[in-house]
């Protein structure tokens, strides 16, 4: 395989470029002769070696690099280099051996023509003081706006066609994000003269954008959704609308008495926990189901379900498993602060 080396006592540095220059992709995996995984050498490690006048192998690899499971999702894989600004992980089996180099330039991403709709014209009220000057989608986790964080994911999934909702304080979106080419995407806005809800807006998009399957976020939420595969078990259904839905675990914090009408208790449950699918304000959505839409009233997406299926249409659900936070309260806020500090903290 081109993309390791197995590390000899003899091995020298030059070997070590040598074998680096070969794999192409500016990194190369170091193992010992079981094939366990050393470290990794990237280009970057090694213009810092030369820097610092380093010659050393033991002393420019990176003995300790994040590491994942072979037969791991690529999105999956995608999403992590992404959130740790990696461009390389070594892929190791179950029992710890090296198998692959994965890097991220070897992936083709295709362009989608998808759009990805965000709402983002919400007052944001619940967080207080945090939104005075701000709309709720610009507030920062980690180094960059909670909406920036949304688009990028998206796009570095093949999706850059954008259409913002916005309201209040639409103006600092506007400035912020412009037509989206900084940022390699492409963004159009739909301004909400009054509030509109979840779905609302939906109603003052041209029909002629909206030809294909597209995609609704809140704009308060945080999540590494695989935003394909969520299209690809959307296109498999017939449902005409799906949303995707999180496990959600309450625990009650009292012990539960089941009584009959005359007041005999029939069970006792102590501090009893029930599972809920919650709604986590991600959808998909076929053209068709704008039809059902009023126009220019206000109207949120739940209701949108709940119309399809009193007409008879089919209505799906997709689960998320991975990351997703819904900055929705201050303890949100810091929440996701604290998660993003984590994951930064790893760079």
């Amino acid at each position: 395989m081109k993309n390791k080396l197995v590390l000899k006592e003899t091995t020298d540095l030059y070997e070590v470029v040598e074998a680096l220059d070969r794999t192409g992709i500016g990194a190369l995996a170091l193992v010992d002769h079981d094939e366990r995984l050393i470290g990794i050498l990237t280009d970057g490690d090694l213009r810092r070696a030369i820097l610092r006048k380093e010659t050393k192998i033991e002393n420019i690899i990176n003995k300790s690099p994040a590491v994942l499971l072979y037969g791991t999702p690529k999105q999956t894989i995608i999403s992590k280099l992404k959130q740790l600004h990696r461009r390389h992980i070594p892929l190791v089996d179950v029992n710890g051996l090296f198998v692959d180099l994965f890097a991220i330039d070897n992936i083709d991403f295709v362009s989608r023509d998808n759009f990805v709709v965000i709402m983002a014209g919400g007052l944001g009220t619940r967080l207080g003081k945090l939104t005075e000057h701000k709309p709720k989608p610009l507030l920062n986790i980690g180094d960059r706006p909670i909406l920036r964080h949304m688009i990028e994911h998206a796009r570095d999934q093949g999706f850059r066609n954008f259409l913002l909702c916005v309201n209040y304080k639409k103006e600092l979106i506007y400035d912020y994000f412009g037509n989206g080419e900084k940022y390699g995407v492409n963004i159009r806005y739909i301004e909400e003269n009054k509030r509109m809800g979840t779905a609302g807006a939906l109603s003052l998009i041209s029909k002629e954008l909206l030809e294909k399957p597209f995609f609704v976020v809140n704009g308060d939420v945080i999540t590494n959704l695989d935003f394909d595969d969520l299209l690809v078990a959307h296109r498999k259904t017939s449902s005409i609308a799906t949303m995707c839905v999180r496990s959600y675990s309450h625990e009650v914090p009292y012990g539960v008495i089941e009584c009959k009408k005359n007041g005999e208790i029939i069970d006792i449950k102590e501090k009893p926990q029930y599972d809920f699918n919650i709604n986590a304000g991600i959808y998909v959505i076929d053209p068709e189901a704008l039809k059902v839409l009023p126009s220019d009233t206000f109207y949120d997406m739940p209701q949108l379900f709940i119309d399809l299926k009193r007409r008879n249409f089919d209505i799906g659900s997709y689960s998320i498993d991975d990351y997703w936070i819904d900055i929705g309260k201050p303890q949100d806020y810091e929440q996701a602060q604290k998660l993003w500090s984590l994951i930064d903290g790893l760079i």
